[in-house]
């Protein structure tokens, strides 16, 4: 037992369960992008290819991987790449949308529509009246043409090409373009969402699309419904690992906390928290397990305190200057290396960590690039957060 009677849960125990619950070994795989964004409760989708590199780590049949991942977020709805906790763009299970917007989207929507109103007002442009009016408009055209980018919008409502001073006279001064802002305060506010790209599963030039209509909830209770599942997915996780990961003041963390009931637990680091019944022993994987997982992978940023999987010494190697981590490899539970792909297709890898690797390990990283060389197949990735180590091994 930990301090103060509470169950001790060590290193290789929260190691076992990233495994299973991150769908991260051959026999805990999952059957479809669903099954995966369910798991992991939101895939980063900042950079496009994360998304599907995320799925094709965790399908059962990585093959399928574009064609379903596609089929799922522009056909049948059932994923959705919206603005989400730390003003960052996730993909989401559709049913998560209401209590994502309700619990992280309010508040961050509210700063963004004020400092959009202030810069227009300090740059003299139109009034809140005025952006009412081509807001209004914008959303009238989007939903005729169901999908469009802010160019074809801006031919159906001229008055989003308009521009603006940002920051007069500092050395930050730049000129923003209505439709660039308003569509992202659109986005926040849950009003629209990302499309179908214009090319390729990687390209990053998004169509917008109306948000799927969703319930008004209590941003409490939301509050409650997304830690709920991120610590059925995540946990343990500590406070402060609950705080970057949500967002949320620290009184929001722990009234959430509250209200599910969740179970304190001894760390390593201190005190940490699992969902209601979950503190018991893991059964750990029934087999050895590697993994090449993307940049911004949600397992590999999954947590703020991340010492337990990934050893300090390897951080400045995976990681670019604003905490974007890179390509990975892991094995057993720990990040290792990194991967990256040359300009001839072929994914290289190289193992930064070597405690405790050997044949085995080399076997089974080497045979998952393979599977990942197989599903890719003639697309080039190139993160768009790219680390020393990424970029090295692309040469």
């Amino acid at each position: 037992m930990g301090d103060g009677g509470r169950r001790h849960i060590g290193v290789a125990e929260r190691r076992d369960r990233l495994a299973l619950r991150q769908r991260l070994t051959a026999s805990a795989r999952a059957a479809s992008p669903e099954e995966v964004a369910g798991a992991l409760v939101a895939l980063h989708g900042t950079d496009p290819a994360t998304v599907h590199l995320a799925v094709g780590a965790r399908l059962t049949d990585a093959a399928k991987t574009v064609g379903a991942t596609e089929r799922a977020l522009y056909e049948d709805g059932t994923l959705v790449r919206m603005h989400g906790m730390r003003h960052t763009v996730f993909v989401f299970p559709a049913e998560l949308t209401a209590v994502v917007h309700a619990s992280t989207g309010r508040t961050v929507a509210a700063r963004e529509r004020a400092a959009l109103l202030k810069d227009m007002a300090v740059a003299g442009a139109p009034d809140a009246a005025w952006l009412t009016e081509v807001e209004e408009s914008a959303l009238s055209a989007l939903a005729r043409r169901g999908q469009a980018t802010a160019a074809e919008l801006a031919r159906d409502e001229p008055r989003l090409k308009e521009q603006f001073v940002y920051a007069a006279g500092k050395s930050y001064e730049g000129v923003h373009t209505v439709s660039t802002r308003l569509l992202r305060v659109l986005g926040v506010e849950g009003k629209v969402v990302r499309g179908r790209p214009l090319g390729s599963w990687t390209s990053s030039q998004f169509r917008w699309a109306p948000a799927p209509e969703h319930p008004a909830l209590d941003p409490g209770e939301a509050q409650a419904e997304l830690l709920r599942r991120w610590l059925a997915a995540c946990g343990p996780a500590t406070e402060d690992d609950l705080k970057w990961w949500t967002g949320w003041r620290v009184t929001e963390v722990r009234r959430a906390l509250a209200a599910i009931g969740a179970e304190a637990v001894s760390l390593d680091e201190g005190t940490g928290f699992v969902a209601a019944g979950d503190a018991g022993p893991v059964t750990g994987p029934a087999e050895p397990w590697a993994a090449l997982l993307p940049g911004l992978d949600p397992t590999a940023m999954g947590w703020r305190g991340r010492d337990w999987y990934l050893a300090p010494e390897l951080r400045p190697a995976l990681f670019d200057r604003s905490g974007n981590v890179g390509p990975t490899v892991w094995w057993n539970g720990r990040v290792i290396g990194g991967w990256a792909q040359r300009p001839d297709g072929e994914i290289v890898w190289r193992v930064l960590d070597g405690a405790g690797v050997g044949r085995e390990a080399e076997s089974a990283i080497g045979a998952e690039a393979e599977r990942l060389a197989a599903w890719v197949g003639r697309t080039r990735i190139t993160p768009r957060f790219r680390t020393p180590l990424e970029r090295e091994l692309s040469a």
